[in-house]
């Protein structure tokens, strides 16, 4: 009988590692379909809490935030751009021209966990802003993503037209960072491994097996 391990993924839909990191974690589930029960459980973080409205140019805010050169950056994109092919993602970073504003993205996660599809947007928008190079501040994209994964377009509409769990996701980022977590990727399992990063898929592999043989002792 297969373990049930309850997995938080603290992500930003704007981190290229979150979408690395997820696809890698994903990989190693379906490595172990008979040992391991995973229920995937995502929260909020905010790279840019402060980005306006319209975002900023990507190669503008990296070397204004993290001091970059134009060859650091270049490196980085080729090394982000090789993670994602290892876990099955493509990264078209020429597309990606801009870094969003995320707040309304996590509150329709919010409101996905719920309905049961967090997963699945999870994953549209992290193709729909690495991939596609779309705005994922925007209230009609954001719409469109909803209805892909799964939630009522009209509905989703409503909810961005509102400040509805615009609270509630502040308050989930709060609980975390008054835990110290401060970086994403950051998974914690079950409540008590902490795992901050984008690791490899046989590290999430190993990670798994001990706490499902930890388990069952």
């Amino acid at each position: 009988m297969s373990t049930a391990i309850r997995i938080d993924v603290r992500s930003d839909p704007v981190c290229p590692w979150c979408a690395v990191g997820l696809g890698a974690l994903e990989l190693a589930i379906q490595r172990l379909p008979r040992i391991v029960a995973v229920e995937l459980n995502f929260e909020p973080f905010e790279l840019n809490p402060y980005m306006p409205a319209g975002g900023q140019n990507a190669v503008e805010h990296i070397m204004q935030k993290y001091g970059s050169s134009a060859d650091d950056i270049a490196r980085s994109q080729a090394s982000i751009r090789d993670h994602g092919r290892e876990v099955g993602f493509h990264f078209d970073l020429e597309k990606r021209t801009h870094f969003f504003n995320t707040f309304d993205a996590h509150r329709l996660m919010y409101w996905a966990r719920a309905e049961g599809c967090q997963r699945r947007l999870a994953h549209a928008l992290f193709h729909a802003y690495f991939t596609d190079g779309k705005d994922i501040s925007d209230h009609a994209t954001l719409a469109e993503l909803a209805d892909e994964a799964g939630l009522p377009r009209d509905q989703a509409r409503e909810v961005l037209a509102s400040n509805r769990f615009a609270n509630e996701v502040r308050e989930r980022e709060r609980f975390f960072t008054r835990r110290g977590i401060h970086a994403v990727p950051a998974l914690i399992i079950d409540g008590r491994q902490l795992i901050i990063g984008a690791q490899s898929v046989d590290y999430f592999e190993q990670a798994l097996r001990q706490v499902a043989a930890q388990a069952d002792r």
